[in-house]
């Protein structure tokens, strides 16, 4: 069987979409897997559990025993995928803490693979972001999302030469439809019949992504120097 993987969808920026992000791949692995764990780490409204309550839980990382009870969750193998929408407020403090606990150590020994979809931007707090994390992090693990509908120039070139998730845009009264609460990705592929409208091919294709995502980097590799004893 292969690791458990918990995907961290990260950011320093507000407004990038990572919580849209979180939403496409929580569908996706629930409908694949049927079962997945999504944490919510975020001061927004709405948020993720706003949009998936059934499968989404709320973490706090401004306290050691909310970072414990999430890491205990995060490290479990227990074949259930977890998805964290990490806000931008958490940032610095959820990798702190993995680098002070050694969460990416223990996560390989408990045969767990960590990936980060570190959402790109154009401002330099993002840039130094990604920099410090592309020190931290061995490839593959450390996945850059351009999402397209937010920046739609070109990632900073550090950002593109690692491995990058494409999120095309959509038209501005597509995304005001699909940022309504009750609005499910899966139901849509499965209720609308004509397979040729534009949302149902960009759903499916971001779809398409996450799988080929998963084949390609199971397992991922975690920081250098803590992912395993040599």
């Amino acid at each position: 069987m292969p690791p458990t993987p918990v995907y961290i969808i990260c950011s320093p920026g507000l407004q990038v979409g990572k919580t849209l992000i979180a939403r496409l791949l929580s569908e996706f692995l629930l409908l694949k897997n049927g079962s997945v764990l999504s944490f919510d780490i975020s001061l927004r409204e709405p948020s993720l559990v706003d949009y998936l309550p059934t499968i989404t839980e709320t973490a706090d990382v401004t306290d050691t025993w909310g970072k414990m009870q999430l890491m205990d969750r995060l490290i479990l193998d227990d074949g259930v995928a977890k998805v964290i929408d990490l806000g931008f407020h958490a940032f610095d403090e959820f990798f702190k803490m993995c680098i002070e606990i050694g969460f990416m150590r223990e996560a390989v020994r408990n045969r767990v693979a960590p990936i980060i979809l570190f959402v790109g931007s154009a401002d330099r707090v993002s840039s130094r972001s990604y920099e410090v994390l592309r020190h931290q992090i061995r490839a593959p693990a450390l996945i850059t999302v351009h999402n397209q509908f937010v920046l739609r120039s070109e990632l900073p070139e550090a950002m593109d030469r690692a491995p990058v998730l494409r999120i095309f845009a959509l038209p501005q009264f597509l995304k005001t439809y699909i940022d309504r609460l009750t609005f499910s990705f899966t139901g849509y592929l499965r209720h609308e019949k004509d397979s040729t409208t534009e949302l149902h091919q960009w759903i499916r294709r971001n779809y398409t992504l996450f799988r080929d995502l998963e084949l390609s980097l199971m397992p991922a590799r975690s920081f250098r120097g803590q992912a395993m004893n040599r």
